[in-house]
């Protein structure tokens, strides 16, 4: 049976488009959840006849509230994995508590270094010569969730902001996709900051 999948993103979508691109038996994309009411993803959902909920935070009176009705519209599809697909809020005790160890994200850097919402350009200031990608489970923390899988990506002497973190979004996809594969196929287990994927 396909592995339920619910997306949650902000933006254009680019990570949402190559999990539908390579959508096969082994997973099945539910719904896109967004904060965002003009987010690129939300025509992407609705030309691959996957279902939208938005959430949007001004709607709410507080945090509290709308990490609750957040969790709520993820619970509506029952899903066995969570995938955050740039997805640029931070996930409060409500949703996390109801899907504990079943959220994953990406990041554009080699965690734990460089945390946050400006990796690539943090990296490019640090003078590093390779940075990379993270696919890590998601807990209370900004980014410091258990790592899955991690690969470098070359910081070359020409490269910007935008050069680099494009070469890093390739590298993004690939990896979303073969994790959410491999969860489907041995499932997901987390011990002692672990991951394991049998």
């Amino acid at each position: 049976m396909a592995l339920r999948v619910v997306v949650l993103a902000s933006g254009t979508g680019s990570l949402f488009q190559a999990l539908i691109e390579s959508c096969d038996d082994s997973y099945q994309l539910l719904a896109l959840v967004t904060d965002n009411p003009t987010a690129g993803a939300i025509g992407l959902a609705e030309a691959a006849a996957v279902a939208v909920r938005v959430v949007e935070p001004a709607n709410f009176a507080d945090r509290e509230e709308w990490n609750i009705a957040l969790a709520a519209a993820i619970g509506e599809f029952r899903p066995q994995l969570v995938v955050s697909a740039g997805f640029m809020r931070v996930l409060g005790a409500p949703v996390l508590q109801c899907f504990p160890d079943r959220i994953i994200n990406t990041h554009p850097a080699l965690l734990p270094l460089f945390p946050g919402a400006h990796a690539v350009r943090d990296a490019l200031s640090a003078g590093v010569t390779e940075t990379g990608s993270t696919v890590h489970v998601i807990d209370a923390g900004v980014d410091t969730g258990p790592v899955i899988v991690q690969e470098a990506t070359a910081v070359l002497p020409e490269d910007d902001e935008a050069s680099l973190h494009e070469r890093i979004k390739v590298v993004e996809r690939r990896l979303l996709v073969d994790v959410v594969r491999r969860i489907a196929a041995h499932g997901l287990a987390v011990h002692d900051r672990k991951v394991t994927l049998a």
